[in-house]
């Protein structure tokens, strides 16, 4: 099979794939709008191993990484799922109390790409919870598929309350300075967005390309830092509004706008992922948050 180069593939197919990716359409017409593009020694086959994930080769911190204690707990969350699997991770040499992060995954669960994220933040000198809103139905399947099927079964709005039960988890640690904040991706964008206007003691949120909330904006506290990326239609309509009720409620936020990168740059698993971009904002991430939770 030809081993296909991002430069080769035309803009509408990343576009075709982010519908994918947001149940906008279905895996059969997928594959048939796919084959549209299949010209000139491309396959289907090859678009749509190009396009998926891979997370054998793009770990950045491994699991067992000597410098961190990482492992999974479980955590109560009364108000959604009951009793939620996460992600906890500490840096090994960690003295004195951390600031906490609460990091979310995409619509699809907790998969090693969101665990390795949680695993940079931590060696950054953060306690950090990575949960799976997968856990009532089983946790995440090791399937991306699988997992955005599945996550279409929960209510957003009790998957919202499992993450504001990671913060309260969070606060409830001994080794937790109590400044905690948020990072998700696409779902988990809007998660924290959403975990910024619910919760008056969120010190932080980051939210990458996610939903903006429409009503009680009033309530932020947080110190928001907004990551866009400029080919996202879908997620940057919201923005204006969103920016403008910022303003009138004169709330602390910077907001970046990254040109010519796709919904998901931030993800090292997929070819929409923006070396340049994702370690920029990545950078700008990790200074927030030690200037926000320190």
């Amino acid at each position: 099979m030809k081993k296909l180069k991002k430069e080769e593939i035309k803009q509408e197919v990343f576009d075709l794939y982010d519908d994918y990716a947001h149940n906008k359409i279905q895996r059969r017409e997928f594959v048939e709008k796919l084959s549209l593009y299949a010209v000139g020694g491309i396959t289907v086959a090859s678009l749509m191993s190009f396009l998926m994930p891979n997370y054998e080769d793009t770990l950045i911190v491994p699991q067992n990484d000597p410098r961190l204690e990482s492992d999974y707990i479980f955590y109560d969350s009364p108000k959604g799922g009951g009793r939620i699997k996460g992600l906890l991770s500490k840096p090994k040499d960690a003295k004195g109390k951390l600031g906490g992060i609460v990091v979310v995954h995409e619509n699809r669960g907790l998969n090693p790409y969101i665990e390795d994220t949680a695993r940079q933040a931590a060696l950054e000198g953060f306690i950090t919870l990575a949960p799976d809103a997968l856990t009532p139905l089983g946790g995440y399947p090791g399937n991306d598929d699988e997992g955005r099927a599945m996550q279409r079964k929960r209510d957003r709005l009790k998957m919202l309350e499992d993450f504001i039960a990671a913060y309260n988890y969070l606060e409830s640690l001994d080794e937790c300075s109590g400044k905690i904040g948020v990072v998700g991706f696409c779902f988990g964008g809007w998660i924290s967005n959403m975990m910024a206007v619910k919760v008056p003691t969120l010190s932080a949120a980051v939210p990458f390309y996610g939903g903006q909330p429409k009503e009680d904006i009033d309530k932020i506290n947080a110190s928001l830092l907004l990551q866009f990326a400029g080919l996202d239609k879908r997620v940057n309509e919201g923005w204006p509004a969103y920016e403008e009720a910022l303003k009138a409620n004169d709330k602390d936020y910077t907001a970046y706008m990254y040109p010519e990168v796709n919904h998901g740059f931030h993800n090292t698993t997929t070819p929409r992922y923006d070396k340049e971009a994702a370690e920029l904002a990545w950078k700008r991430t990790i200074d927030f948050f030690k200037e926000k939770l320190r």
